[in-house]
Parts: C-alpha cells; structure tokens; sequence
C-alpha cells in the first residue's frame, strides 16, 4: 500500500471502503456465475430463497424482506413466474401472494451444492476466526447501515 497522500485533495482510492465494497460485489456476482451459470441472477436466487423459507409471502413483503424496491420485485417475479418458478396469487388490493413451484424448489435443490461451493471458495483465503470476523463484522456493517440504503430490508417478526 502506498504512504498517505500529501495532497489534501487526494484521497487513496483503495483506501475507500465504498470502493473496496464495490470490488466485492463485483467478485461475488462473477463466482456466482462461474459456479452456477448463468440460468439465476443472484437477486432471483434470493428471492427464490426467500419464497423457500415464506411460502405465500406477499410481493410487497417479499421486496422488503430482500431489500429491493417493490417496482423490481414485481419485474422479476413476472420473469420468475414466465419461467415457471414461482405462482403468483392476486390478492385484494392488488397485492399478490407468492409460491415456489415444483420446478422452483428443483431449481433451488440444484443451486445448493454450487453454492455451498461458491461461498466456501468465496471464503477460502481468509483462515477460520478471519473467516468469522469478516462475517460477523459485514453483518454488522448492513445492519447498521440499512437505513442508508435505497431499499432497506425489513423483516417482519425477526431481529
């Protein structure tokens, strides 16, 4: 790493954890379609887990518990349910109640073992307590950061 700049101007730009945090995601998304392809976004993946875990969410619950705003929610659970992923139910209020099909929860079952490969090999270079730190430490980071995001998550009935 490069001394500190005298320059009060300049700043090092892998000195910013908004730069550093970028280069994650980029790092993220890229092992994710090595490991899996390229048949689910990782946002669809989330979104199909949670549909796992809530079955019969509702949209608007759905985008807040991902965090994603309700307009791209609803586009990709159109494109989910055109797949035959996922069933979407109109409720009153023009709300819609969310499912899994069959062929979702086969989904699901496939990406299992490349995922659970994708995050170990994510992980791998850190040794085990720096693995638990960088963990407990990004949580920690989201969570009290979450109001500052466009789509805060908010979950209902959970801490």
């Amino acid at each position: 790493m490069k001394p500190p700049a005298t320059d009060s101007l300049s700043i090092e730009l892998y000195d910013q954890p908004g730069h550093l945090i970028r280069r994650a995601q980029q790092i993220a998304v890229s092992k994710f379609f090595e490991a899996l392809g390229r048949e689910v976004t990782p946002v669809q993946y989330a979104i199909l887990r949670m549909l796992q875990d809530r079955p019969g969410i509702d949209q608007v619950t759905l985008a807040r518990e991902v965090a994603l705003d309700t307009s791209t929610t609803a586009d990709i659970c159109a494109r989910l349910e055109a797949k035959g992923w996922i069933l979407r139910e109109v409720l009153p209020r023009r709300q819609r109640r969310l499912a899994l099909t069959p062929n979702g929860e086969a989904v699901l079952a496939r990406l299992v073992p490349g995922l659970m490969a994708m995050n170990r090999d994510l992980l791998s270079r850190l040794d085990p307590e720096e693995r638990t730190d960088f963990m407990r430490l990004l949580r920690k980071f989201v969570q009290l950061n979450n109001d500052q995001s466009r789509a805060p998550m908010r979950s209902e009935g959970r801490d």
